[in-house]
């Protein structure tokens, strides 16, 4: 059986090449070139250079907001890093594109929480003077949705006994 990971980059570097990056090994071996850490919050997209150079080009990056200042400081280390893989200075410049990486879960819509019975019918006192049963029904929904993302209100206090 031959191994697959010769194969890789020459069946992918057509395909990468062909979106404005010919150095397909960088993106494959990413996380080799920059570090794990690093390599999961970013991705390169591509590799742009001046009319018929091949140097000091400006890579692409999509990043993870977060990481965004972390990458912005580290970028003098990040470029040092691409251009010790290329074995020239490829990379002058980073160029940033805040957002969430492909292929990165998306966190479920938060649910709020039920409401206590006072705070139900409070609710609906402040919806008594509506007339239009749309708008009613509506603002119900929104008022659930603000209060249910509220934390709930703190019990009250039981009153202390004295002590003899």
């Amino acid at each position: 059986m031959k191994s697959i990971a010769g194969s890789v980059s020459k069946i992918a570097a057509p395909v990468l090449g062909r979106r404005g990056l010919a150095e397909a090994e960088m993106i494959l071996g990413w996380a080799a070139v920059v570090g794990e850490d690093l390599a999961r919050d970013t991705l390169p997209i591509k590799l742009s250079f001046g009319k018929g150079e091949r140097v000091d080009g400006t890579l692409h990056l999509k990043v993870v907001s977060a990481a965004a200042p972390e990458v912005r400081h580290r970028e003098p280390q990040i470029i040092e890093r691409i251009n010790g893989f290329f074995g020239y200075r490829a990379v002058a410049h980073l160029k940033l594109t805040q957002g969430p990486l492909p292929g990165a879960p998306v966190a479920p819509p938060k649910s709020p929480r039920p409401l206590t019975p006072a705070e139900s019918q409070t609710l609906h006192r402040s919806l008594d003077g509506i007339a239009d049963p749309d708008l009613k029904a509506a603002l119900e929904r929104w008022g659930r949705a603000v209060l249910g993302d509220q934390p709930p209100p703190a019990a009250p206090l039981a009153p202390r006994r004295k002590s003899r």
